[in-house]
């Protein structure tokens, strides 16, 4: 982990370096992994360029989330990694597995599936599972960046190339 700081902090500079949290840095590198298999989904759920290139955008403090594809680009993309139930709802022991295997994801998982849950449980009357999963990550982008957890884009961009 050290050697990952050392580079991001040549790449960024030392400033963007001491305003993110390790918790950030861990978020960054989980975004980067999930993000890999953003082209395959857009494929799969037949999604524009146009709306994907929203995808770069997600963790922006400008940028609302609100493309019913957006929700269905995730889903994809979840169960690419077994992150969610038939229902297309979280399953917390996987999401917790997945967030524990990237360095100092031990101190990160609990709070990213209690935000998640959270978020899922004041959307759950919406039928159509792509419209929720986008109200989902609407609201836990939001609570991700009150708790100071949520990725920074430039992070994101930087680890990439790991992934």
């Amino acid at each position: 982990m050290a050697l990952i700081l050392m580079v991001l902090a040549l790449l960024l500079g030392a400033g963007e370096m001491e305003a993110a949290s390790e918790q950030s840095i861990t978020m960054s590198h989980v975004n980067a992994h999930f993000g890999k298999t953003l082209e395959m989904c857009r494929e799969e759920a037949n999604i524009s360029r146009e709306i994907m290139e929203e995808w770069h955008h997600v963790w922006d403090d400008n940028f609302e989330i609100v493309h019913r594809e957006i929700g269905c680009v995730l889903i994809c993309m979840s169960h690419k990694f077994s992150l969610l139930q038939d229902d297309h709802r979280m399953h917390h022991n996987s999401m917790h597995d997945y967030i524990r295997s990237f360095e100092n994801g031990d101190n990160l998982s609990a709070m990213v599936v209690e935000l998640f849950h959270g978020c899922e449980k004041q959307f759950e009357d919406i039928a159509d599972d792509c419209s929720r999963v986008t109200k989902v990550m609407a609201c836990f982008k939001v609570a991700a960046k009150e708790a100071d957890i949520a990725p920074e884009v430039t992070l994101i961009e930087a680890v990439l190339e790991k992934y």
